[in-house]
């Protein structure tokens, strides 16, 4: 009996990592040749009484026209504690020339090493898809994700990203995210089980000159994590040089 009480907490512990976190972010297919990149994220999501923050911080640099790589460290507060959370390496890969198609394809593979060593590594990978037409610029990602040398087995969890954003005026942009996730790849969950997250969203950029710039995204997110109402408030700010 105790034996199945123990698997049936490590299951349920790892049916919750499979949501992401709130300072999670819509992936990119672009990747510029040369580019430097310091990059900070923040989130707060609030649930029930079940409140969570995240930030991480992450360098990167573009090494060819198309391989950009990132190193995050990433923090989590909950309880009025906040604790390392994990190291990420973050892959993104431009498989298509910009504009040369109807839509930009792109891939993403990331590696992350929880703090809590029980939970092995984490990976996740899929395509990033991106079009534009006129002012209007939509995104589309399919995610994978899966933990791999972890003390309990555990299936590749499917999960979305979505964002459609119009120029304004110059680089400043109106428009909507949404992220979710589905359950396993090759059987979703039930739709009370899944999480959507949906809302409005601002973007900017501000040229500093000599290739510098500040770019930032800001999101109000509503909806339901795991049939639990959940807000959440993300930004992004990039320092490119």
């Amino acid at each position: 009996m105790k034996k199945i009480l123990f698997a049936s907490a490590l299951a349920t512990l790892f049916s919750q990592a499979a949501f992401a976190g709130p300072a999670e972010y819509i992936y990119m297919p672009k990747v510029e040749y040369g580019e430097r990149e310091i990059d900070f994220k923040y989130g707060s999501r609030k649930s029930s009484g079940n409140d969570l923050s995240a930030v991480s911080l992450g360098l990167g640099y573009g090494f060819t026209e198309y391989w950009f790589s990132e190193i995050y460290v990433k923090y989590n507060r909950a309880d009025g504690t906040t604790s390392f959370d994990a190291w990420e390496w973050e892959n993104k890969f431009q498989l298509t020339e910009t504009g040369k198609y109807p839509v930009d394809l792109g891939f993403l593979l990331e590696i992350e090493r929880p703090q809590d060593r029980t939970e092995g590594y984490e990976v996740k990978f899929g395509p990033l898809l991106q079009t534009e037409f006129g002012k209007t610029q939509l995104n589309a990602n399919l995610l994978f994700k899966r933990y791999y040398r972890s003390e309990t087995a555990n299936v590749m969890q499917t999960s979305y990203q979505l964002q459609a954003k119009y120029r304004v005026k110059g680089d400043f942009a109106i428009g909507a995210q949404g992220f979710g996730e589905l359950g396993n790849y090759d059987n979703w969950s039930p739709y009370s089980q899944q999480s959507h997250r949906f809302g409005p969203a601002i973007f900017g950029k501000f040229s500093l000159g000599n290739r510098q710039a500040i770019k930032y995204n800001l999101a109000y997110l509503v909806g339901q994590t795991n049939n639990i109402d959940s807000q959440t408030l993300r930004t992004q700010i990039e320092y490119e040089f």
